[in-house]
Parts: structure tokens; sequence; C-alpha cells
């Protein structure tokens, strides 16, 4: 049985880190919430530019974004900035509360001036610190982990070294009793039935493959064509030549588990074992989802080499190639660049991110980490108003 230690919230969830964070719930709160979280070292500040003049599915979206954001189990406390009086901080911080997260608001122009929001976030924000450290570990098993799979800046050797790498993983993960969750719909077109044939039941199988005929329709709909805009320039200079192939190389880090569930964006399994998640393409937006539905590490395959990072979840750099490794050794956790170099197997390196997670789960830091790579946006569906 393989276990880690990690901080037990009040709803049962279980966390690998114990960060205090400072969101905003409008764009116009980026700057004063980046300047309250200065204010008390060890805080992040988590800032989007959502929340303001949306349509109603935008509005949720975003409102469910921050919920399992706050109320994620990597998260000791949570302080809202909202503004206004139709402001949703208050409703979100009262919904967190009733499920036993540690959570506040504080709401600019309603309550009080700039200076006033200021002092008290850092009143709340020092005390929740102290609280933070007085928390403890407990020993958890891996059946507790929900793993988020990744891609960005992927090239020719995705899907021949690392991606089949996060595959086997996946595959260790669920037969741990564990659950991983493979996002990116648009990185589906073209292999959409082979996932769909790995479905649990025609449901599964059904909804899958009707999130992906629904993404093809709004990008229609704009006058954009998927298959067209796919792979990116940065794609073909790494050697991939069509969308299929690229999609082919994505999906390899789903293994080869049965597809439980489909779920929405940002929403939380209610299966375990491997999940889809229909998140945009943009390697941002997608893990945000990711993590907000509740994966508390990020597996992230490139190419190319990509800095990007989350907030509060771990995010855990596979590169696919020597050359990656050799001029980004920094931003990479896991060279599966050996199979192409050093004859190691695809399961061996499966093996290695296994032993990585859990050194990551007990605490040690992810290259994107080290670097404070805090990247935060939120996927928008419609216009702005």
């Amino acid at each position: 049985m393989r276990t880690f230690e990690g901080y037990r919230r009040a709803n049962g969830s279980i966390g690998v880190r114990n960060h205090i964070i400072v969101i905003n719930t409008v764009g116009e709160l980026a700057g004063l919430t980046n300047k309250l979280a200065g204010l008390v070292p060890g805080v992040i500040p988590v800032v989007h530019q959502a929340g303001q003049s949306q349509y109603s599915e935008d509005s949720e979206q975003t409102i469910k974004t921050l919920e399992g954001t706050a109320g994620h189990a990597n998260v000791s406390a949570a302080l809202f900035l909202g503004m206004g009086s139709k402001d949703p901080a208050e409703g979100i911080v009262e919904t967190l509360k009733k499920n036993g997260h540690h959570v506040h608001s504080i709401i600019f122009d309603k309550d009080k001036s700039i200076t006033e929001c200021l002092k008290d976030g850092k009143s709340w924000l020092e005390n929740a610190m102290k609280r933070s450290k007085e928390e403890k570990t407990e020993k958890a098993d891996i059946s507790e982990l929900i793993i988020g799979l990744e891609c960005g800046g992927s090239d020719a050797w995705s899907g021949i070294t690392a991606n089949p790498s996060i595959g086997a993983l996946s595959d260790l993960i669920v037969e741990d009793g564990g659950t991983s969750i493979l996002a990116e719909t648009t990185e589906a077109v073209g292999a959409e039935h082979i996932l769909a044939n790995r479905a649990v039941n025609q449901e599964v199988s059904n909804r899958f493959l009707e999130i992906v005929k629904r993404y093809e329709q709004r990008a229609k709909a704009v006058g954009e064509d998927i298959k067209a805009a796919n792979p990116s320039p940065g794609n073909k200079t790494g050697g991939l030549t069509t969308l299929e192939e690229k999609s082919l190389g994505c999906i390899k880090k789903g293994g080869n588990s049965t597809l439980m569930e489909v779920i929405d964006y940002a929403h939380k399994p209610r299966e375990k074992g491997f999940i889809f998640m229909d998140t945009p393409g943009y390697d941002v937006e997608s893990v945000v989802g990711l993590v907000a539905g509740g994966a508390q590490i990020v597996l992230f395959s490139t190419g190319k080499g990509s800095p990007t990072g989350s907030p509060i979840a771990p995010v855990i750099k596979i590169g696919t190639n020597p050359k990656l490794y050799e001029n980004m050794p920094e931003h990479i956790d896991v060279n599966a660049g050996k199979i192409i170099d050093q004859n190691y197997t695809i399961e061996q390196i499966g093996e290695e991110i296994y032993t990585k997670i859990l050194q990551v789960a007990n605490g040690e830091s992810t290259a994107s980490e080290k670097y404070k790579n805090h990247e935060f946006s939120i996927w928008r569906l419609a216009e702005t108003q």
C-alpha cells in the first residue's frame, strides 16, 4: 500500500499543500488582491480577469471555479475580495463554510475603503497563517489522490515517450484505487472514437462524444475550424503533422483504464478511476479546471517547454526528449527522454513518475512551485456584455 502525509480537511478530503490564498471575484480587484497578499509572507494571490459583465453560463462557471479553488483540499484558508452589492463573494463564502472550509470575504465599496480593506484583510490573513502552522499532517492512502493529466507545447515525441508514460502511471493510480482526470476536449478531436469505446457504458460514451461535437460546433459558430487550427505552429516545429497525430498522442495520457465518467469544467468527479473533464486546450485554463475539480497534483507533459503552474497545486513537468531536459533542467521534474537515449521503458518512467508523485505529495517542491508559476485563468464560454 502506497501512502503519503497530507492535511485532512473538515469535509474529509486530503490536501498535499496547506496554502493561504487571497482571491478576487472581479477583475477590477486584481491589483488590490496582489497588494493584500504581499502584506503577509507566504500568502498566495489568486488573480483573474473574470467576474463582471458575464452572461449566466459564464457567471455560473466562474463561481464554480472560484468555489472549487477556495474549497480545495490544498487550501487551508481563503480570503475573497469582492466589490458591490451584487458581488458573489459572500454567497461563495456561505456555501464553503457549510462544508467546513476556513474562508472569509471583504467587500470593497460596500463595507470599507481600500485602506480599511487592506488593514482588515491583513489581520485576517495573519490569523489564518498562525492557524495553518498548527495544522498537522496524517497518513493517507494513495486512493485519496486525484491526479490531473495535461500537456502543453507538444512535439513529435509526446505521443511516444512522456504521454504513454503518464498513461502507465494513470493505470497504476487507478489500480491502487485513485483517480486520474484527462482534459483538453480539443485535443481528443480525431481520436474521440478510441476513448468513447473505452467508456464503462453507453451513457458515458455518448456524453463524451457529445462534448467533443459541441466544442467543434462552438468553433464553427465563430467561423473557426479546430481541425484547421491544429497542430499549432509550435507543434509543427516540434514535428507534429496532423490533428489526428496530435490527438492520438494526447489521449495516451489516459492509459488503458475504463472511462468511468465525463464531467464539466471545474466539477468534481463522483466516480473513482479514469475520468474525462471538458476543458479547452489552453493550458492555463485547463489546469485551473482540473484543480478546481479536485486534482491535488497535476502531471504536465511538454516537448517544447512550458512553465505553466498553479497557485495551489503542484504541477509535475514531464519532458518528452533529452534535448529539452538538457536545455531546461530547471523546468523539468521527470525526464521521459530517457526512453530515447538511455533505453528506459515506458513502464519504468511510469514508475518514476509515481515515485515523484509520492515525493511531491510529501512536500517536495516541483519546478513550477520553485519558480512561483501561479498562472490562473478561467475558461470563458461567451462574449463579455
